[in-house]
């Protein structure tokens, strides 16, 4: 499985961090779309991402809950029909949640740098730092710890949860289950 190094802070403004982020990039920004639909899963988190009525991606990932940055597993298996694949997966399973972004994609290095405008959350960064098979999580860490120092990111704007579970505990979130249950 690939795996990066991520890491979420929650942000006062996208405007305030745009260009500090501009300023070390050496790519982007790239804009995206991004609609994320939740599914139950013992072993880690199930997402089908959507950026439009015929791209797609399915991801499987497992990453611990924490402030600070930690390791992701991850597989992505692309999808040209995610709005059908969507249907399936909430009929066999339902859902557990469903996030709604705008994302600006830049990348430092081998650094994926997201500013989110997250639907009913807000403005957030996450870093994601792609790691090499045979490297250690510790060089991930040491690069994301970098980069926040440049953002004048604190660690107190560091959050531990997923998007969806933010959403998840606001007042009036409705979750969508199977009806054959």
């Amino acid at each position: 499985m690939a795996r990066n190094i991520e890491i979420k802070a929650r942000i006062d403004s996208i405007q305030s961090l745009w260009p500090l982020v501009v300023n070390i990039a050496d790519e982007g920004p790239i804009e995206i779309i991004q609609d994320d639909t939740f599914f139950p899963c013992a072993n880690g988190r199930l997402k089908l991402r959507a950026f439009s009525d015929h791209d797609g991606q399915l991801i499987f990932y497992q990453r611990p809950d924490s402030a600070g940055p930690k390791q992701s597993f991850y597989v992505i298996s692309p999808t040209a029909s995610p709005d059908t694949l969507r249907q399936s997966l909430t009929l066999a399973y339902g859902e557990s949640g469903r996030v709604q972004k705008h994302r600006a994609l830049f990348m430092v290095g081998r650094t994926r740098v997201h500013l989110d405008k997250v639907e009913g959350l807000g403005d957030f960064l996450e870093l994601e730092v792609v790691l090499a098979e045979d490297e250690s999580s510790e060089t991930g860490v040491s690069i994301a710890h970098e980069l926040l120092e440049k953002l004048g990111i604190s660690h107190q704007w560091l959050i531990e949860e997923a998007y969806v579970d933010l959403l998840a505990r606001l007042p009036g979130k409705v979750i969508h289950q199977p009806d054959n249950q």
